[in-house]
């Protein structure tokens, strides 16, 4: 398929960018604490630039350092020193004919209080001291600490409102001076891009920043002339358009991303916010200003869901919020509208969704991911699974350790110079996998790339591993993804896949690989401690999962309310059975990233089912359970029982390796269970250190 849309010129006010192609924000800590693009900051970028994309959107930019900040790492052009660091992230991003748009930002109630005043007495010291940063890195568990006891300072917000789910514990409604103040940093902002040759700029107004609270009747409740009515609330970013068109001339390119739809009513407070028609309003103004461009999004940290898809949304599922824009405005739409191929893309511009197709996260997956396709190879484009590795890889690494976020499927994130460089020591040595599951093969990739001679064995007759059990479960097919992909790039780089084939560790003493790592995946655990565990009437949540025990209009009791059991609620609510959760921690999945929790308790909670906290297991008999909570033992009638309990690492073909004296590398779910991204970054730095 060709994409001739995709890949045809258009013009953003003044800019024409090459392709239709915008790798849209999303901040990963790659900056310096002084605001400074790092080198490894620009690698990242020109990286992506390289791969075809035609504008790129770096993550958050700061306007001040007093009270703007999101992370100690973010770009920043809150003064003039910025200006010459960027002009050369700018130069690395021309040279490839690409286009660079600096985002614009301030958090407001969605900041962190331990920011505020800050990197002013941070950003002298650690210019001369670099390693400071990582001493203050390890302060920040016990500031947040202080922030949840709301032991902090107040972070600015348009109003005295709510807090946000996300964010600052602390707030206060903002001056009409520090209102003004931050109005004239945005156009200062501005100002600094442009003379560091900065193509365009574009204003954050969604996800819940102070753009946005001031444009929303639920964050704003000023009585001046700043909140109100509907021409009061847009009075803000008014004045910034404004001030930007006046100092930077009405020529230079201004991007507004647009929250379109608060998306309240998703989780059942229609009464929040401001809808999509109020949100086409705002376009329509936001033209009539000279803006050259929306940036189509919606939601906000109380709707984080429908800002930041997981796995199971289905890829353009809120494509008519960018339609509907369109509809009435006639500069150019960009939306991300959760794309994931080629065909979608061109599909929705060629239907006139859009103008211009965005996202970060394919590019964050695959730099490449437009060459790819211009070149007619998208079956070689890593497709993003929607895992949110990105995200809570960024929000722990960028609190706690000063590092960038990652990527479950592409390793190379933030060190993409190291890795087209890598060691090329393999020189044909035999390596043995086992495994051909996410681990297995991001091992056997990263083997093959140093010029080892990699085989991978599978005991199933499928390769996928613990994913197979994974993409079972309820709108979590894309999961799979990740295999075939790794699939595809493994046959490229000549690896053999060999499923079907138990190793045992007499087959590797005769074959005497080079090196061998161990992929084995876990074992359902099964606490033999509970009288009744090995009864017939309980299973395992794979079981569930894979569709191996059927059950249907039953009382099942769900052991381990973790993601897996969870996926296994889901599945067994819609098979009609009455279904109980029982948690022994005092909280549901508590080790998940919360996105993951909402989404499946979003599903769960329409049936009724029952969830038990700080609850556990006694005993299994034939019909019931025996139960302990803080108010004794009682028991719950039930016809099946299935264990999520977690998974226990495989280490018998390890140990056998040992008594021969063979050494081997465990990775994966068989060194520690955990994510798909935990298994490939524990894989890939294995196969580095070989």
């Amino acid at each position: 398929m060709s994409y001739d849309v995709m890949f045809s010129p258009m013009k953003i006010g003044t800019m024409e960018v090459k392709n239709r192609v915008v790798m849209t924000a999303a901040e990963f800590s790659l900056g310096q604490t002084n605001g400074e693009p790092t080198e490894r900051m620009m690698n990242y970028y020109e990286e992506r630039a390289k791969g075809g994309v035609g504008l790129i959107i770096p993550g958050i930019c700061r306007v001040n350092d007093m009270a703007a900040t999101s992370t100690f790492t973010q770009l920043s052009m809150s003064s003039d020193r910025h200006i010459e660091p960027m002009r050369e992230m700018a130069r690395r991003i021309h040279q490839y004919g690409t286009k660079l748009c600096i985002q614009l930002h301030h958090p407001g109630r969605q900041g962190y209080c331990s920011s505020i005043n800050s990197l002013p007495l941070v950003i002298p010291i650690t210019d001369r001291f670099p390693k400071v940063p990582q001493m203050l890195f390890k302060a920040t568990p016990v500031l947040l600490g202080l922030e949840q006891k709301k032991i902090c300072m107040s972070q600015q917000a348009p109003s005295k409102c709510e807090l946000s789910a996300h964010g600052a514990m602390r707030i206060h409604a903002m001056s009409k001076r520090e209102v003004h103040k931050l109005r004239d940093d945005f156009i200062a902002a501005a100002v600094r891009c442009k003379k560091a040759g900065v193509d365009a700029v574009e204003l954050h107004a969604t996800h819940g920043y102070i753009l946005q609270q001031f444009l929303s009747p639920n964050t704003n409740q000023r009585t001046d002339e700043y909140g109100g009515s509907f021409d009061n609330r847009l009075r803000f970013i008014t004045e910034i358009i404004d001030g930007i068109k006046t100092q930077c001339g009405r020529d230079y390119p201004l991007i507004v991303r647009l929250c379109a739809d608060e998306m309240y009513d998703r989780i059942g407070q229609p009464e929040k916010g401001y809808n999509l028609e109020t949100g086409k309003k705002i376009a329509q103004r936001l033209e009539a200003l000279g803006v050259d461009a929306i940036n189509v999004s919606s939601a906000c940290y109380d709707t984080y869901n429908y800002w930041l898809e997981p796995t199971s949304f289905e890829p353009g599922w809120r494509a008519y919020l960018a339609k509907e824009i369109k509809s009435v405005v006639s500069i150019p739409v960009i939306a991300a509208n959760f794309i994931r191929s080629p065909e979608q893309a061109e599909k929705q511009l060629e239907e006139g969704y859009q103008d211009f197709v965005g996202s970060a996260r394919n590019f964050i997956c695959d730099p490449y991911w437009a060459k790819k396709a211009q070149d007619g190879h998208p079956e070689k484009i890593r497709r993003c699974i929607g895992c949110l590795h990105c995200i809570k890889s960024f929000i722990d690494n960028a609190s706690n350790k000063g590092t960038p976020g990652e990527c479950a499927l592409n390793p190379s994130v933030g060190i993409e110079r190291e890795y087209a460089s890598m060691p090329k020591t393999g020189r044909g040595f035999e390596v043995a996998v086992v495994g051909a599951g996410p681990a297995g093969l991001t091992a056997a990739i990263t083997l093959a790339r140093r010029g080892f001679n990699v085989t991978v064995y599978e005991k199933d007759e499928k390769p996928g591993g613990q994913v197979n059990i994974a993409a079972s479960g309820p709108f979590k097919d894309k999961l799979h993804w990740a295999i075939e992909d790794m699939l595809t790039e493994a046959a490229d780089l000549g690896i053999t896949v060999q499923c079907g084939t138990e190793v045992t560790a007499q087959m590797l003493a005769e074959k005497k690989p080079y090196a061998v790592l161990l992929a084995t995946g876990g074992t359902p655990i099964k606490p033999r401690s509970i009288p009744g565990i090995d009864g017939e009437n309980v299973v395992t949540a794979p079981q569930i999962l894979l569709g191996e025990k059927a059950v249907e209009n039953s009382r099942v009791a769900v052991i381990g309310s973790g993601l897996t059991g969870l996926e296994t609620t889901e599945k067994l609510n819609e098979m009609g059975n009455t279904v109980t959760v029982v948690e022994m921690a005092d909280k549901v999945a508590g080790n998940a990233w919360f996105q993951f929790v909402d989404d499946s308790l979003s599903r769960i909670q329409p049936y009724g089912t029952e969830i038990l906290l700080s609850t556990k297991l006694v005993s299994i008999e034939d019909g019931a359970i025996t139960v302990e909570d803080k108010a004794g033992q009682r028991k719950i009638e039930t016809d099946l029982v299935v264990l999520s309990m977690g998974v226990r690492p495989n280490t018998a073909l390890a140990q056998e390796l040992k008594e021969k004296g063979i050494p081997c590398t465990l990775i994966g779910d068989a060194d520690k269970g955990g994510t798909i991204g935990n298994a490939t970054q524990s894989a890939f730095h294995a196969a580095m250190a070989i």
